[in-house]
C-alpha cells in the first residue's frame, strides 16, 4: 500500500489527539515532534519537512483550535489541508492543445519504467475516445523498440518506428508529421534514457524539444528512489524546463518520500502514478486523495470511480436483489469475485476504505490474490446443480470438486461452510429493515468479524 509506513505513523499520532478533550501547546509540539520524525523517515526532503510543520504549528495553536470542541479533529483537518497543499493542492491535467495533435514527451532514466508510462499513458487516453500515437525514439536500449510495438500491440495504439538507425530526432519529427497525416490527436515520444543525466542525453532531449515543441514533457521517476529521485527532477527540469512529473510504484512507496517532496521542491505537479504492474495500473494523481488516505480517511472517490468503470450496473442491482432476497448462488459469488477482481488488488482497495487501518484484522492486510484463484477453482470444478444448490455436496462430490480444482478436501469444506454463514448473514441483514430489525442486528454482533475467503 502506498505510504503505508508513513500512514502507520500518522494515524498512531492524530489517534492520541482525538482522544483529547482539550489540547494544550505542549499537546501540539509532541506531536508536530512526532510528525517531523515520521516524515524524515519517510524520506522526505528537509526543507519541505521544515517549512510543512512551521505551517501546521501556526494554525495548530491558534485560538480557533484551543478552543474548539474537537480540537484533535481540528488539528487533523489542518494537516490534511497542507499535506494536500504540499502534493500540489488539486488534480494536475492533461495539456491538451488547441491545434492538434497534442505532442507529449516522456524522459527519464533508464529502468524508471518510461516505456512501459508511456503504453499505459497510451491506454487512459484511448479510454477517453482519443487516438493516441506512439513514438519509438529509443534507438539506443536493446529491445526498447520492441517492447513499444509490443505495449502497443496490447493497448491497440499505433507505434511509429523507422529502426535503430535513424536519429531520435527525425524519429520523432517524422512521427509528428505521420499523426497530422493520419488524424491522431496525441503523439507520445518514448526517448531513451541513461543510468545516470549526461551532457549527451541532455542535449538529445532539448533537440527533440526543439523540433517537435511539446505541449507536455513528462519526467518518469521511480518513487522507491526517495530523495533521490527529486534529484533527479530538479536536474531534468534545471535544463529541460518539464510540465510535470509520472511516479513509478507508488504501490510498493511504503514510505512517500518522492511524492511529498517533487512538488514544493521544484513546483512541478505530479500528473500520473503508477500503482501495479497491469497496463490499466496508472491513474490520475489526486493530491487531496492521497492527503485522505496517508491519514486514515480513506478514498472513496477513487473507489467509486474504479467501481463504476468496472462493474456492470444492471448486474450489480440484480445481485443486490439476489442478496436482499436470500436467492445468492455460487455462481453469483464467482460472477461477484470476477467483478471484485476488475478492481484492482484486493489490499489497494480495502485501503481506499475510510479508517481500515483502523479495523481489526484490516491492519497491514495483505491479501494473497493465489487464495482468491483457489476459490474460484473449487467453484468451477462444481456442476451447475451444486453452484445452485450446495446442500446437496455430499462427500463423493466434495471429493470430486477437491480433486478437479487441485485442492484439498478441508479446502472445500471450508469454503461451502464460509459460503453457508454468509448466506445466513445475508439473510438477516434483508430483515434488518423489517419490525424485528433491532434484534436481527443483536444476533449479528461477533460474526462480522469472521474471515471469508475473499
Amino acid at each position: 500500500m502506498p505510504f503505508e509506513s508513513l500512514a502507520s505513523r500518522l494515524q498512531n499520532v492524530f489517534g492520541k489527539l482525538r482522544s483529547k478533550g482539550k489540547l494544550s501547546e505542549d499537546d501540539v509540539n509532541d506531536a508536530l515532534r512526532e510528525v517531523r520524525l515520521a516524515l524524515l523517515e519517510a524520506d522526505v526532503n528537509f526543507k519541505v519537512v521544515k517549512d510543512f510543520i512551521a505551517k501546521i504549528r501556526e494554525r495548530a495553536v491558534g485560538q480557533e483550535v484551543m478552543k474548539s470542541f474537537t480540537p484533535g479533529m481540528v488539528v487533523v483537518d489542518i494537516v490534511n489541508k497542507e499535506l494536500t497543499a504540499l502534493m500540489g493542492g488539486t488534480q494536475s491535467k492533461l495539456a491538451r492543445s488547441n491545434r492538434p495533435p497534442t505532442v507529449i514527451m516522456m524522459a527519464g532514466l533508464q529502468g524508471a519504467g518510461k516505456t512501459t508510462s508511456t503504453g499505459k499513458l497510451a491506454k487512459l487516453l484511448i479510454k477517453e475516445n482519443h487516438r493516441p500515437l506512439l513514438v519509438a525514439a529509443d534507438i539506443y536500449r536493446p529491445a526498447a523498440i520492441k517492447q513499444l510495438q509490443v505495449l502497443g500491440e496490447q493497448v491497440q495504439a499505433p507505434v511509429f518506428s523507422l529502426g535503430d538507425q535513424v536519429s531520435p530526432v527525425e524519429i520523432a519529427k517524422q512521427g509528428l508529421e505521420h499523426a497530422k497525416e493520419h488524424g491522431n490527436d496525441y503523439v507520445i515520444i518514448d526517448t531513451a534514457g541513461r543510468l545516470n543525466i549526461d551532457e549527451a542525453l541532455m542535449e538529445e532531449l532539448k533537440s527533440i524539444r526543439a523540433e517537435v515543441k511539446p505541449d507536455e514533457i513528462l519526467l518518469v521517476i521511480d518513487s522507491m528512489a526517495g530523495q533521490e529521485a527529486v534529484n533527479v527532477a530538479q536536474s531534468f527540469h534545471e535544463q529541460l524546463e518539464l510540465t510535470g512529473v509520472i511516479l513509478t510504484k507508488l504501490d510498493s512507496d511504503t514510505r512517500g518520500g518522492a511524492a511529498l517532496s517533487v512538488k514544493a521542491v521544484t513546483g512541478l505537479p505530479i500528473k500520473y502514478a503508477m500503482t501495479g504492474e497491469k497496463l490499466d495500473a496508472m491513474e490520475p494523481f489526486h493530491p487531496d486523495r492521497m492527503a485522505s488516505r496517508i491519514l486514515g480517511m480513506g478514498d472513496m472517490l477513487s473507489l467509486i470511480e474504479k467501481a463504476q468503470e468496472s462493474i456492470d450496473a444492471e448486474k450489480a442491482k440484480e445481485m443486490e436483489r439476489k442478496m436482499r432476497t436470500a436467492e445468492f448462488t455460487f455462481e453469483d459469488f464467482l460472477e461477484q469475485m470476477e467483478q471484485v477482481k476488475k478492481l484492482g488488488p484486493i489490499d489497494q482497495i480495502l485501503g481506499m476504505l475510510p479508517g481500515a487501518g483502523k479495523m481489526k484484522g484490516l491492519q497491514n492486510v495483505k491479501v494473497d490474490e493465489k487464495q482468491i484463484d483457489r476459490v474460484q477453482a473449487i467453484v468451477r470444478s462444481m456442476t451447475k446443480q451444486e453452484k445452485q444448490k450446495p446442500e446437496i455436496i455430499n462427500a463423493s462430490r466434495r471429493q470430486r470438486i477437491a480433486k478437479g480444482s487441485g485442492t484439498t478436501v478441508a479446502d472445500v469444506n471450508r469454503l461451502l461452510k464460509q459460503f453457508e454463514e454468509m448466506r445466513k448473514m445475508m439473510k438477516q441483514l434483508s430483515s434488518m429493515m423489517g419490525p424485528k430489525g433491532m434484534k436481527n442486528l443483536k444476533s449479528l454482533k461477533g460474526k462480522m468479524g469472521r474471515r471469508f475467503p475473499f
